[in-house]
């Protein structure tokens, strides 16, 4: 059992601690020995950079003009994203907690005390007993080898990933709808599309080189249609905004429907030769005329039909979204809704006309296709079927019957560790502490653990709680692909050595395999030999890598998957002939309204939802450390309308406790009219007791096994100052946690 015993001292020792300059300081005498491309290791866009080199020291970072998806552009967190491979909180040593203090230790002291108590805790409990949870923002190659050794080097079925978080329900709707999961368009065919439909995603903030492409469509003369509880800065932007409540898109979605189908906006032809089941779905849309959807939603009923009119008449029109409608209870269904409305327009598979899920994390499609979510194997093949288990297992050499079953999914897994059913566990590229629903129940999991594994390069509040903890690497330090939002494999590229004793990811794995017994599974020199056992372990599968090289990555700027021949040049823009699925249709869906798993009442009487902010990154373990980030931004506040703080008797800026029915937390008021007045935001990015995820909804939609991020009953209070000091001085070398406080 491993708990956080002196807090304090951790931060003081490990961060976060504010770093602003490069190794060596600010000088325009640097001689640059190389400048080598790469791509930004943040969101799914994957801008391309060049890494400034000097002396095996990241000095630099420039954007790269010669890729297509940014095309010189960088956000602020691409930007400042080298100045975390030489920040003073890097990990560059093993770490073993003794008394609750982290020790230094050599890697064979660390390796052999965790093959011990790994071998011990399956000795006693089963091959079971240890679960791994991974991170979409590593490489395939290495989220390929994360699901192998789960698999064949642990011999466990508990294995998730942090994607489970993200686009989940995304990969549900996609596959129900049209038989696979990727998105149907490169962003190059947005600026084509006469309407966007951009629902739940902010992508000024999130995505914001996403921007350019949005930009190109608007001098095209093309139209924005918003759908979020927040006017966003992308709603802001946009011609038309649907402020509904958080958690009624099927409403708003079946409204919109509902119009094209009575203003015979519809394609008729399309709906006959190229998909399934159009009648059901056609029911379930009248049922939800505009004033019913607006009763629901709250968006007002000729907003709805203003929405259909302008994209059921448009020639060409494109569907995106992100986690706003996915991180729901019902978020498979929310997805659901909106193909609808494309499949019934036939506006999909060609130019200008499709549909896309805009990606958090930097390979958050690649992180889902190739073995390290629960019930999958490499090439986005089940786990439930024989023919698939059969092909992964002579892939790897061993008998199908010793592939283990189907694990569960992330907030599962750490519900079983609560119970006591897993014992042990090997975290890598995730910070949970921060990242998963309920914190407070996270924490109780994580301290139940009778040995705890991290492998990351910072000491994020996850690893806190860890026994042992290995140093990794950044994306400067290793090789790679990851595949964008857009389904484009694009390649990493190694710039410099990992400092100290850090060591690459894929060789710690194969090190810990090694003295398992399990090292003959696990015998590769380099990232290229993962990817060429990937590539025939994909081969014939939904995502079909086999075609795919690092050549041809270079040659073409990436290549767009399925790519099943080494003769391809892969596929941009899926759906132009067929859908995925065996008869090459597409499949409608009835949706009827639910609404969230827990709705206000008088207790808690407003919705709470959460999500990103331009200036910081997922769980924030990196860009909490960028003083320039954190300068923007230092802290998480709760948005709350004009309306809703004079009835709190609440002012702008003053501190204000959050209250659900699993936790509370203190933040600063950002009184704003840009906010629903029964609804309030905190961005995530936080941990401890500034995390907004001591509040959230863990419960999980039932196909994507997503929880509920954007819907939960919430209560405000009113602070006394003496409670929470007020935010002080950001200062150079100041902890995080102390900025925060105030101190």
């Amino acid at each position: 059992m491993s708990k956080v015993e002196n807090l304090a001292s951790i931060i003081d020792r490990f961060g976060p601690h504010l770093h602003d300059e490069p190794i060596g300081g600010w000088s325009a005498e640097r001689k640059i020995d190389k400048m080598v491309p790469t791509h930004c290791p943040y969101c799914g866009m994957q801008c391309g950079m060049n890494l400034l080199v000097e002396k095996n020291n990241v000095v630099g970072v420039e954007p790269r003009y010669d890729f297509p998806v940014n095309e010189g552009r960088l956000c602020p967190k691409g930007v400042t994203a080298y100045l975390q491979t030489h920040h003073p909180d890097r990990l560059e040593y093993p770490l073993i907690k003794r008394n609750g203090n982290f020790e230094r230790a050599s890697w064979d002291e660390a390796l052999d005390l965790i093959v011990e108590k790994f071998k011990g805790l399956q000795e006693k409990y089963g091959k079971d007993a240890i679960a791994v949870y991974s991170g979409s923002s590593l490489t395939t190659e290495k989220t390929y080898l994360v699901g192998k050794f789960a698999r064949l080097g642990l011999q466990t079925r508990y294995i998730d990933y942090n994607g489970r978080l993200c686009m989940a329900s995304a990969a549900g709707g996609n596959n129900k709808a049209f038989g696979i999961d990727r998105a149907a368009n490169p962003w190059s065919d947005i600026p084509h599309a006469e309407v966007l439909i951009i629902a739940g995603a902010n992508c000024a903030e999130t995505f914001p080189i996403l921007n350019g492409f949005l930009w190109k469509q608007r001098d095209n003369g093309g139209v924005w249609i918003v759908i979020d509880p927040r006017e966003t800065p992308t709603a802001r932007q946009g011609d038309l905004h649907l402020q509904l409540k958080p958690g009624t898109d099927v409403a708003v979605a079946n409204g919109i429907l509902n119009v094209l189908i009575n203003e015979h906006l519809i394609d008729q032809a399309f709906i006959d030769n190229r998909t399934n089941d159009w009648e059901a779905a056609k029911a379930a849309a009248l049922n939800y005329p505009p004033d019913v959807a607006s009763e629901i939603s709250g968006v007002p009923a000729e907003k709805i039909i203003q929405a259909a009119r302008l994209y059921g008449r448009a020639k060409t029109g494109m569907i995106m979204h992100a986690r706003g409608i996915e991180h729901h209870s019902n978020g498979t269904e929310n997805v659901l809704s909106y193909i609808n409305i494309a499949l019934a327009t036939g506006k999909i598979g060609s130019e200008g006309r499709g549909y896309g899920t805009i990606t958090g994390q930097g390979n958050g499609q690649g992180g889902r296709e190739h073995g390290q979510k629960a019930d999958q194997l490499p090439g986005y093949r089940s786990m439930l079927n024989p023919e698939h288990r059969k092909y992964i297992a002579e892939v790897w050499g061993i008998d199908e019957s010793e592939l283990p079953q189907p694990g569960v999914s992330a907030v599962e897994l750490f519900n079983k560790m609560r119970e006591g059913e897993i014992k042990g566990l090997l975290s890598i590229c995730s910070n949970m502490m921060v990242s998963l629903p309920d914190t407070n129940q996270v924490r109780k999991s994580l301290e139940g653990l009778e040995f705890n594994v991290c492998i990351d390069f910072f000491l994020s509040e996850s690893a806190r709680y860890a026994d042992v903890v290995l140093p990794g690497t950044t994306w400067s330090e290793d090789e790679g692909t990851t595949t964008s939002g857009e389904g484009r494999v694009i390649k990493i590229n190694k710039a410099i050595d990992p400092p100290g004793e850090a060591r690459q990811d894929w060789r710690t794995l194969q090190e810990i395999a090694r003295r398992m017994g399990r090292g003959k599974y696990f015998q590769f020199e380099s990232p290229r030999e993962i990817f060429d056992e990937l590539r025939v372990a994909s081969k014939g599968g939904k995502a079909d890598y086999f075609g795919i090289t690092y050549e041809k990555i270079d040659k073409q700027d990436g290549v767009f998957w399925p790519c099943p021949t080494e003769e391809s040049t892969g596929t941009p823009r899926l759906f132009e002939e067929r859908f995925a699925h065996d008869d090459g249709k597409a499949k409608f869906h009835a949706i009827e309204y639910k609404g969230a798993a827990e709705l206000p009442d008088e207790e808690y009487p407003l919705i709470f939802t959460s999500g990103r902010i331009v200036h910081q990154y997922l769980s924030g373990n990196q860009t909490r450390r960028i003083g320039f980030l954190v300068q923007q931004c230092p802290e998480p506040f709760v948005e709350i309308h004009p309306e809703t703080a004079m009835k709190y008797k609440i002012n702008d800026g003053e501190r204000v406790k959050v209250i659900s029915r699993r936790g509370e937390g203190i933040f600063p008021a950002l009184v704003v009219k840009t906010i629903r007045p029964d609804t309030i935001f905190i961005p995530y990015h936080w941990g401890e007791e500034l995390a907004a995820n001591q509040i959230t909804n863990a419960a999980l939609d039932p196909t994507s096994k997503i929880p509920e991020f954007k819907a939960c009953a919430a209560r405000l209070e009113k602070v006394h100052t003496r409670e929470l000091p007020i935010l002080g001085e950001v200062r150079k070398g100041t902890s995080q946690n102390e900025v925060q406080r105030g101190k």
